[in-house]
């Protein structure tokens, strides 16, 4: 038998595997209900927003936190993180010039110390800030993440009525450009096969994480796992949070924002090198900076992206129908299982024929990633670079 022939076989087996037993992962139907059921009293809740530099995107995001229809008690904390660029300025100026309902709360963070990464210390900061009730909720949420009038009234009820004690919803990104529309649903896809909605909301189940720009989670279980001093270090915080949490005997729930999203980003990755920059930022690290999990991701995604295509071609120019079909079969079923999420996009289905050329350009990026950390350099993100 050919290496052709063992590589296809390999490759369908994988993909066999992954449509019919990865926990449905490509099926994207984790969302957050339309109407759960409200509870009778509502739990205060404390939004804490870690900001670096981010003047440009509050005029868009932060009065949406500020006219949240919530019946409990809310608050806002903004934590400036060391801003140069008027963030705090830009804040209070939003706060006043909006109908705000929602008191916001003004805060700068110290400079991180040694071992914590910059925004978990601001997360930290923030939770540590006088005004927060006792038992109450907390709201993680990135700056650049503009919420829906209802969203925390939907996230609170579903935690409540499902008996959740962490719920996160990955907010939908931009795909207003070209290679946004080319690289961001596949970024989303990649997620929810590296961690299934539907593992990580069951108990028995190992998977755990968490989207970072919404993460509501109970005070006192955040608590009871240690807090963000627990993962100071982390530099993919919003996973670690949610491993933290889960680990620690919480009930998690994690979904995506719907077409009328829930929360949405407003950051604009324009061109190929800021896509490029946003995932070398972090790849090497998600593989632990191992040298011998880099080889294996980077083989493994040959494996399950490249080697259909290249089976179909060989075999259906070398007349074989043994790797034409293993090919052909392999490479549908990672079309139709992006088809959810370009649907979910607004994009056309007919993009998932193009999985393994993005997945390559994904290999890339991680391979780049470990090049950087072991230069030293790892990725300029705001004035500050991740430690090697």
């Amino acid at each position: 038998m050919r290496a052709i022939d063992v590589a296809a076989a390999g490759a369908a087996a994988v993909w066999a595997y992954l449509v019919a037993g990865h926990g449905g992962f490509w099926r994207f139907g984790s969302r957050l209900p339309a109407h759960p059921r409200e509870p009778s009293a509502w739990p205060p809740v404390a939004v804490v927003v870690p900001a670096r530099d981010e003047a440009a995107v509050l005029p868009r995001t932060l009065p949406t936190l500020l006219a949240q229809d919530y019946p409990g008690r809310l608050g806002v904390w903004l934590v400036d993180d060391g801003s140069t660029d008027g963030t705090t300025t830009t804040a209070r100026a939003v706060a006043d010039g909006c109908a705000a309902r929602v008191p916001l709360h003004l805060l700068a963070a110290p400079p991180p110390p040694p071992g914590w990464a910059g925004k978990v210390h601001a997360l930290h900061h923030g939770l540590r800030a006088p005004g927060h009730d006792d038992g109450g909720w907390v709201l993680f949420t990135d700056a650049d993440i503009a919420h829906h009038p209802g969203s925390l009234r939907r996230l609170v009820a579903h935690a409540l009525a499902d008996r959740r004690e962490l719920v996160s919803v990955m907010a939908r990104l931009r795909t207003e450009t070209a290679w946004e529309r080319a690289l961001v649903p596949a970024f989303v896809y990649f997620f929810a096969q590296l961690y299934p909605f539907p593992r990580v909301a069951r108990p028995s189940s190992r998977t755990a994480a968490a989207a970072g720009g919404c993460v509501l989670v109970a005070r006192d279980a955040l608590e009871r796992a240690g807090g963000p001093a627990a993962v100071r270090g982390a530099l993919i915080d919003d996973v670690a949070l949610g491993r933290l949490v889960k680990r620690a005997g919480a009930r998690t729930w994690l979904g995506v924002a719907g077409p009328d999203p829930e929360v949405r980003s407003v950051r604009a990755y324009p061109d190929l090198r800021s896509l490029w920059d946003m995932v070398a930022r972090s790849a090497y690290v998600q593989l632990r900076r191992s040298p011998a999990l880099l080889a294996g991701t980077v083989v493994g995604l040959g494996l399950v992206y490249l080697v259909p295509p290249a089976a179909a071609v060989a075999g259906l120019a070398g007349r074989r129908p043994r790797p034409a079909l293993l090919g052909l079969g392999a490479w549908t079923a990672m079309a139709v299982t992006q088809g959810p999420v370009l649907r979910l996009y607004g994009l056309s289905r007919w993009r998932g024929v193009a999985l393994p050329a993005v997945a390559a350009l994904y290999a890339a990026m991680t391979v780049d990633s470990a090049r950087r950390h072991h230069l030293g350099r790892g990725t300029p993100w705001k004035d500050r670079t991740a430690p090697s």
